[in-house]
């Protein structure tokens, strides 16, 4: 390595010179210079200094979390920081994306209602074509990508093209703006379980199995159900959920602007229809919203 920094003292510009020493530690030479393999460790040397692609291309699904950066694992930041390329949907905050080496490749792939940046299929793609070309491809998706997150839809076309990849889970949002929200998803006294749902299916609809979410000592976890907010507290009212049942719309959650709006079934609706609520949101129901008073530990929120 001293010889090395002799030699490119005068070469290149400072960010080059980063580049370089970021894709020698990634590539195999240390571990060929400790096996004493030096001839080995000297050919890839040369090939990273000549812009040879020395290494096949791989992909990174990683998890970013609700939004607070404090939150991604240790193996999602190592991942991010060692990205040629990243693919990044609407939910990934901003000071996660400042985590990205100076010289990574950045694409917007994010997804709103009915405003897709770029469609899924075409995503997909993306990733076989950048790994294809030797990269090291980040897709950077918010919350946990294996919880409605079309994860699995993405490393199946990446499997099937013989891309190496590695799946790095995420906080998902339930677990996320709970835990800021003062809010436990179970609890002896109030639930013995939890059920995740999405408010916003494929053909968008919000025709969810009503029957099987009406149980008592459970919390009801809706992903996306903002705009359907209203249909879904009086379909579970019709469908037997008491009207009094406690409920939950946690806004921007784990963010410092976070805010938590709570009520009833009944009263929800019209209390939402009078405020202007910005997505991301996640709506919690069942009485473990009621602990949000006392357990509530973001002042004012």
């Amino acid at each position: 390595l001293e010889s090395l920094r002799l030699r490119l003292r005068s070469e290149g510009t400072p960010k080059e010179r980063g580049v370089f020493w970021r894709r020698l530690m990634q590539s195999q030479a240390p571990d060929q210079v400790l096996a004493r393999q030096e001839a080995s460790a000297d050919k890839i040397v040369e090939g990273l200094l000549s812009g040879e692609n020395i290494s096949a291309g791989e992909a990174f699904l990683v998890g970013a979390g609700p939004g607070d950066p404090d939150l991604l694992t240790f193996r999602a930041l190592r991942l991010i920081q060692m990205s040629d390329v990243v693919f990044y949907d609407r939910l990934v905050s901003p000071a996660i994306l400042s985590l990205l080496p100076d010289d990574c490749e950045r694409h917007y792939v994010g997804k709103a209602r009915s405003d897709h940046a770029v469609p899924q299929d075409q995503i997909n793609q993306r990733l076989v074509d950048e790994a294809l070309k030797g990269r090291r491809v980040l897709r950077l998706k918010g919350g946990d990508p294996f919880i409605f997150g079309r994860g699995g839809e993405e490393i199946q076309q990446l499997a099937e093209a013989g891309i190496p990849f590695q799946v790095v889970p995420g906080i998902t949002a339930a677990s996320g703006c709970s835990s800021y929200a003062g809010i436990p998803l179970t609890h002896r006294d109030h639930a013995q379980s939890v059920r995740f749902v999405t408010g916003h299916l494929k053909d968008g609809t919000c025709n969810l199995p009503w029957d099987e979410l009406i149980h008592p000592q459970q919390t009801l976890v809706i992903y996306m159900g903002l705009v359907g907010l209203p249909e879904i507290c009086n379909q579970l009212i019709a469908h037997g959920m008491p009207a009094e049942t406690p409920i939950a719309l946690i806004e921007k959650g784990t963010l410092p602007d976070q805010q938590v709006h709570t009520g009833t079934l009944a009263s929800m609706p019209e209390y939402v229809a009078g405020r202007k609520i910005q997505a991301p949101t996640l709506t919690i129901v069942g009485s473990v919203v009621s602990l949000h008073s006392t357990l509530n530990w973001r002042s004012g929120q």
